[in-house]
């Protein structure tokens, strides 16, 4: 766990709590805090959800509204700062709705001490670093860092939907390491896989930020453009090759390794009016990528020819 100073954030409408609550972090046995203070609903949630804090402690009465619908509307928002219930009287009911509306403790205002309190930001600080590992092992590659199948579907799925809803382009490109199989057979796999994890450092600077690539399988990538049509699609697909092709990889003991890539492209609407149609579009390509020599980017276009997929 990080040992730097980690930054509180209370969100009370009661300055005497603020108080209170300063001189129990006063008395802590071990740890570096620092505790601020939002005393409104609208001033605590535009705090939290700014996502500087490394724990907040919520209280129940908040003015006209109360912390359940903060905490609410923090969830909503994919607020990942744990979050620590505080109430002045003992509530099975609340106890259970703070709990199932994402807070991860609940305190009795009467029953705080430095020591419960204490404990209570280091549980909830612990369980926030599990449940970020969690988060990352459901979304990301663990090999690359790049994202997986899993958050790959999703957001191609997301993303069709918003560019059809406002008319916008959006562009896939599909990608595979040419000659895998023999690098992993000549090399053994400890090799395969730095040479997997060297293709996705070099081919994520080629998109913009807002775009998205992932690993889709064993030497397959796939990246999905924002807002790009099919010549833009096809341009970032020839970058990609470029970029894996610019020098060979040091993966081993033995010489560096020459890796190549092959890239199929397609875009929406143009080429498909789904997010799966869309995918089987750019593979379509990239088959055609591989059938034409390897190591090159082809942009998809329709061909009646019963020779091609």
């Amino acid at each position: 766990m990080d040992t730097g100073t980690k930054r509180i954030l209370l969100i009370d409408d009661d300055r005497i709590q603020f108080r209170l609550t300063q001189a129990h972090f006063s008395n802590f046995r071990q740890g570096s805090y620092t505790l601020e203070w939002a005393a409104t609903y609208e001033e605590g949630i535009a705090r939290l959800l700014s996502g500087v804090y490394a724990v907040c402690l919520l209280d129940y009465r908040l003015g006209e509204r109360d912390g359940l619908q903060l905490l609410r509307e923090a969830v909503a928002a994919d607020c990942r700062t744990p979050i620590i219930f505080l109430t002045a009287e003992s509530s099975a009911a609340v106890d259970i709705e703070a709990m199932e509306s994402g807070a991860l403790d609940y305190l009795v205002k009467g029953e705080i001490n430095p020591h419960l309190l204490e404990r209570s930001l280091r549980y909830a600080l612990k369980m926030g670093e599990t449940l970020e590992a969690l988060r990352r092992l459901a979304t990301q590659d663990e090999l690359t860092g790049l994202l997986n199948r899993r958050a790959f579907d999703r957001l191609l799925a997301e993303e069709t939907e918003r560019a059809r809803r406002f008319g916008h382009a959006l562009g896939i490109v599909m990608i595979d390491l040419d000659h895998f199989k023999a690098i992993n057979d000549a090399h053994g796999h400890s090799v395969g896989d730095a040479v997997l994890r060297e293709v996705a450092a070099r081919i994520r600077p080629t998109v913009r930020t807002v775009d998205r690539i992932a690993r889709i399988g064993g030497e397959e990538f796939a990246a999905i453009l924002l807002q790009a049509d099919g010549a833009s699609a096809l341009d970032a697909a020839r970058r990609m090759c470029e970029a894996v092709g610019s020098a060979p990889i040091a993966a081993g003991p033995s010489a560096p390794l020459a890796v190549s890539l092959s890239a199929g492209s397609a875009s929406l609407p143009a080429d498909a009016d789904l997010g799966v149609a869309l995918m089987d579009a750019a593979d379509r390509a990239l088959y055609r990528a591989k059938a034409a020599g390897r190591n090159q980017a082809v942009r998809w276009v329709p061909t009646h020819d019963a020779g091609h997929p």
